[in-house]
């Protein structure tokens, strides 16, 4: 007859043998780390209505971990963030403005198609292939930013973006793993932009 101790150190091993499985399961034949990356190509501001429109061209290109995971029915959820800033006389930069803008991308085995969930507005748009997917999710075309009201005339401001995978959305086992793991560092640098008011 087990005691209790013995139940719980049973318990124990066996939630560490199920996280190492996780693991091994996600850990690709062929790791490519250096060929993910996400990169903002170019992107500015244009003013219509009182109101700044992003335009932006964004490259997403994922892992072989990555796209493994997707391709098991892991949806991966991406961030496009904006902030605009004014230039101060000293080192720091004043937050004018700070948002961003969710995406989900899941993989429908069913169906054999990709499917980008905007978090924001609740819209879902289907492709056929992944490429099509990726090409969809980077082509930002007036996207709302900034109302006018809130630049001041004289002042000079940088208006910056960035695309991230956010790893914190990833199933727990493969999260814990995702953090030190140089297979999920997809974050893009900040473009940054003059915008003139």
């Amino acid at each position: 007859m087990r005691t209790l101790g013995t139940q719980i150190s049973h318990r124990h091993s066996v939630a560490w043998l199920m996280l190492l499985g996780w693991l091994v399961l996600w850990v690709p034949c062929t790791v490519s780390a250096e060929d993910a990356y996400f990169s903002v190509r170019d992107a500015r501001a244009v003013l219509k209505d009182g109101v700044y429109l992003l335009d932006a061209n964004i490259v997403y290109r994922f892992s072989d971990a990555a796209l493994e995971a997707l391709h098991n029915g892991i949806p991966l959820v991406l961030e496009m963030q904006i902030k605009v800033g004014r230039k101060r006389d000293w080192l720091w930069t004043d937050t004018v403005a700070a948002l961003s803008r969710r995406f989900r991308l899941q993989y429908h085995a069913l169906s054999d198609r990709y499917v980008i969930h905007n978090l924001n507005t609740d819209q879902r748009q289907s492709f056929a292939t992944l490429e099509d997917a990726l090409h969809g999710l980077g082509l930002v075309r007036g996207f709302p930013m900034l109302d006018e009201k809130l630049l001041h005339a004289g002042a000079e401001y940088r208006a910056s973006v960035r695309a991230v995978l956010l790893v914190e959305e990833l199933p727990t086992p493969m999260r814990l793993w995702a953090y030190v793991s140089d297979q999920w560092g997809h974050d893009s640098s900040w473009y940054t932009w003059r915008l003139q008011p």
